[in-house]
């Protein structure tokens, strides 16, 4: 199974949209450069995403099940 993450930028029109993505463990779930996650084997993982500039940072908590 797949999940696509979405993310929100503050403010709306901010120039530097890059972001990268993380996971915590990928031996239950991987996420593309372009935050498709993807579902391993049963667990739970933290999907990370961090902004270019590394300013920011924000986390998901993801269980496959």
């Amino acid at each position: 199974a797949t999940q696509q993450v979405t993310n929100t930028f503050t403010p709306a029109d901010a120039s530097n949209r890059n972001v990268t993505y993380s996971t915590s463990d990928a031996s239950k779930a991987t996420v593309s450069d372009t935050g498709l996650i993807t579902a391993v084997a049963t667990g739970t993982a933290t999907i990370t995403i961090t902004s270019n500039d590394g300013a920011f940072t924000d986390t998901c908590v993801v269980t496959i099940s």
